[in-house]
């Protein structure tokens, strides 16, 4: 009887187990889909809800590689905000990975926008990875390297 009642409790937290992985997995997405709105308004606010403000963070992109907080928001604001208008970021084929309190994401995405300086239009298209913390507010991207694709 002890043996069934074990079997049973072992049962239930490895459904509990699944369950927390499937909440920690939409609550990543709800931060995927938010740093997709923050590229879209260049919005500091929207930022800071999506990336910790551990002075640690990293973001490594085609300009440069980027450390801190500020250096981040700067990105957003002056680069992303200061050079392109009509600004669409759209993410597919995403994957979450959790383990534990740390957790990554890998995704394709596609943005198309104008620039500021002529109108012209832009798209560029390629691949990222995102990797999380769980913090007191929860889920915060800590680090983002993300690259273009090869041109056709």
């Amino acid at each position: 009887m002890g043996s069934g009642r074990s079997i049973v409790a072992l049962a239930f937290a490895l459904l509990g187990a699944a369950a927390c992985r499937t909440n920690d997995s939409a609550a990543i997405q709800g931060v995927i889909d938010q740093y997709a709105r923050a590229v879209d308004t260049a919005n500091p606010a929207v930022v800071s809800q999506v990336w910790s403000n551990s002075p640690d963070i990293t973001f490594i992109e085609p300009l440069g590689n980027l450390r801190g907080p500020a250096r981040v928001k700067d990105f957003y604001t002056r680069v992303i905000g200061g050079t392109f208008t009509d600004r669409n970021l759209t993410i597919g084929n995403v994957s979450i990975h959790v383990a534990g309190d740390t957790a990554w994401s890998e995704f394709d995405w596609d943005f198309t926008a104008k620039l500021k300086s002529n109108g012209s239009p832009v798209e560029n298209r390629g691949s990222e990875t995102q990797v999380y913390r769980r913090e007191p507010a929860g889920w915060r991207i800590v680090h983002v390297h993300y690259s273009a694709a090869p041109a056709r």
